[in-house]
């Protein structure tokens, strides 16, 4: 990743975009709430099941296993892939995935494509390429819908609109559907994209999913969603291309249930997802291929201590537990994938684009609770950091402050009298001189009133120093 040209990007600014989403406060309170409650819907079906933590230590030995013996598990599952009729396709990155399936739709002349939510799709840029070629491509979930509607990327693993109020959805699509502007029933809402999507589903050319696990031992997928619009996708039109990330593998059938209990539950606290859907082979008369993309996850598995985040199932539970993302919105985070699982995949992709991120964390391990799959987010955060700090990737500013902080406690009196004097300091010296871009964690908060002495100055007091053991022994003699 150093020295390519990608590294001269501009890193996100997270801390500036969540001071704009924190400046919202409807949206704000809005947002903090209903990621809670999913966290706390995931915490009621964790209680139900006594097996939990069992089922959470099985999975992730499931994809640690598949992890290390992860060549032979594809090929087995191209194997049997292929014996079912499905067309299986290999992309080493994101433009060759794009290519492949501009390929396949124009040697069928198809110039519609549905599609349902796919997080790979987002990191390939898809949408994009495919308009560039005059393929028209229009999203059936409804949350993914909303965002290409308002041209922005998902904010959520899972929701990709979370962020969105009732009225932010009644002002899209009155634009683009002409409904009511001031519509605040999102039944309503729901049923105009319903209208909307119908005509558009019907007469597509090509059809494409993503996939939540796939099977070596059978060569099939499963696709999971509460909408049916990934159904739709696959078999309305003669053309299936289902994208999948080459970590999405699982051995054998009898794994997949692990997953399955665990999925939902984590994701939005309900027992099981409306629609679970194995797709083994095309329809009669039909194609089905699948594009097994690799994006740099074959790079991330060489990543000794990195490696554990290809284990994730895109549940988004550590984002909705993680008081960062909750108060900052997912599109701070500038990136496909936001909130602490972005944290620590999203500067595999780009080291210097996203080199903000791992430090927008309060390291309080919670992403790492709630994880059923138990990655070390937090400990990834933190090695994440150090790697950001010998490469050179802090922000100018962010860098000098630390080594200032280095060299000062790194000096016992230095320490000492800087403390002794930092009450003074604070008491006497005039607002700007505290709060200003030299102090960025005063934008937001008040500096702590300082104590009337520090524990060092109280303990010398209060503790008389006692005479060494030499000092004893003379005494006695």
């Amino acid at each position: 990743m150093k020295g390519t040209g990608r590294m001269k990007e501009k890193r996100v600014d997270h801390a500036g975009a969540a001071a704009s989403f924190l400046a919202d406060e409807a949206h704000l309170a809005f947002h903090d709430a209903r990621l809670w409650d999913m966290r706390q819907k995931r915490d009621a079906q964790m209680h139900l099941l006594p097996e939990w933590q069992e089922l959470r230590t099985l999975a992730s030995q499931i994809k640690e296993h598949t992890l290390a013996n992860l060549a032979e598990y594809l090929q087995q599952f191209e194997d049997n892939a292929t014996r079912n009729g499905i067309r299986v396709h290999w992309a080493a990155d994101g433009a060759e995935h794009n290519r492949i399936v501009a390929e396949i739709l124009e040697a069928r002349g198809a110039k519609t494509l549905i599609k349902s939510k796919s997080m790979v799709t987002e990191e390939c840029d898809l949408r994009p390429y495919l308009a560039a070629r005059g393929v028209t491509v229009t999203e059936t979930d409804l949350g993914e819908r909303i965002q290409q509607l308002d041209d922005q990327m998902p904010s959520h693993i899972v929701v990709p609109s979370v962020h969105k109020l009732t009225g932010d959805v009644a002002r899209i699509f009155a634009r683009h559907y002409g409904t009511d502007p001031a519509a605040d029933d999102p039944h309503q809402l729901a049923e105009a994209q319903r209208i909307a999507a119908r005509p558009v589903i019907l007469h597509a050319d090509a059809g494409m999913t993503g996939a939540n696990f796939v099977v070596a031992e059978t060569g099939s997928f499963v696709v999971c969603t509460n909408e049916g619009n990934a159904d739709l996708c696959a078999t309305v039109p003669g053309v299936h291309i289902a994208t999948i990330g080459i970590e999405r593998l699982v051995p054998r059938m009898a794994d997949l249930g692990v997953f399955i209990r665990l999925l939902s539950r984590s994701a939005l606290g309900s027992p099981i997802t409306q629609y679970t859907t194995h797709f083994r082979g095309p329809q009669d008369g039909g194609e089905m291929h699948v594009i097994l993309v690799d994006n740099g996850r074959s790079a991330r598995l060489g990543m000794a201590d990195f490696w554990t985040s290809l284990k994730c199932i895109r549940c988004g539970a550590c984002m909705n537990t993680c008081p960062v993302y909750r108060r900052s919105g997912g599109l701070s985070y500038g990136a496909v994938y936001s909130g602490p699982i972005g944290a620590i995949i999203d500067p595999t992709f780009n080291e210097r684009k996203y080199s903000t991120l791992p430090f927008a964390s309060t390291m309080n391990g919670s992403c790492t609770n709630v994880c059923p799959v138990r990655i070390d987010i937090h400990d990834q955060l933190y090695k994440w950091r150090q790697v950001l700090v010998e490469h050179h990737q802090m922000p100018f500013v962010k860098r000098e402050i630390m080594h200032m902080a280095g060299r000062l406690m790194g000096q016992p009196k230095l320490y000492r009298a800087a403390m002794a004097g930092g009450g003074a300091a604070l008491n006497t010296l005039p607002r700007a001189a505290l709060y200003n871009w030299l102090n960025p964690w005063g934008r937001h908060r008040e500096l702590p009133h300082p104590a009337p002495q520090t524990f060092h100055s109280w303990y010398r007091r209060n503790r008389p120093r006692k005479p060494d053991a030499g000092t004893d022994a003379k005494e006695a003699t």
